[in-house]
């Protein structure tokens, strides 16, 4: 019998007391048939963030979410790493909770990895139906910018480097993670080029 896929979605938060709950509530009405759990990766945030999804848990169900916080703000790549290290998937899912990226478009990444068998679906904002949600002007003519940028100099083949809205096979997120050593803003730039010269199969799906 075929093993039924099971996505581990890391989010990491700091500050994100408002959005939150937003998210899981959308994560929630858009996976309804996906076996899923959503692991917060809390850095100390001081505007009550983990009391509210401490409050979610009673919700929704400590095993579907599990908050693992660290006492302090300790960067983006580290948070994916302390996530992974929870998360019981075979695939994991990776999003900000800041609503940049919405919920809705994690059944049509499933779907594109499950139709294609793609080791990484990453979220592009430059493909028809992709947007970026509450982003001015020039955070976007920035993103873009380094996008062009590092397409430039690395040619990854993939159009939305910066994104931080994507969904990876388990073993290749742990494959690809463990070799990179930027911790900030890049570092999603150099998971992207990385998987890329691992010869991985890379797909986009709009977000």
């Amino acid at each position: 019998m075929e093993q039924k896929n099971n996505y581990s979605i890391i989010v990491p938060t700091y500050n994100e007391r408002l959005n939150i709950a937003l998210i899981v509530y959308l994560i929630f009405k858009h996976l309804r048939d996906v076996d899923f759990e959503i692991i917060v990766v809390d850095d100390g945030s001081p505007d009550g963030t983990q009391e509210v999804v401490k409050q979610l848990q009673k919700l929704y169900g400590e095993d579907r979410i599990l908050l693992r916080p660290r006492p302090k703000k300790l960067g983006l790549g580290t948070a994916y790493i302390h996530g992974l290290k929870h998360a019981s998937g075979n695939f994991v899912v990776i999003m900000d909770a800041d609503l940049s990226h919405h919920p809705k478009y994690l059944p049509s990444f499933i779907k594109k990895q499950s139709e294609t068998g793609a080791s990484i679906v990453t979220g592009t904002r430059y493909v028809r139906g992709g947007g970026v949600h509450g982003w001015n002007l020039m955070r976007k003519l920035t993103s873009r910018g380094a996008n062009v940028l590092a397409q430039t100099l690395l040619w990854p083949g993939v159009s939305d480097l910066t994104g931080s809205f994507r969904l990876y096979k388990k073993s290749v997120l742990e494959d690809v993670i463990s070799s990179c050593v930027s911790k900030g803003y890049v570092f999603q730039m150099e998971m992207i080029v990385r998987a890329s010269k691992k010869g991985y199969h890379i797909e986009e799906g709009a977000s």
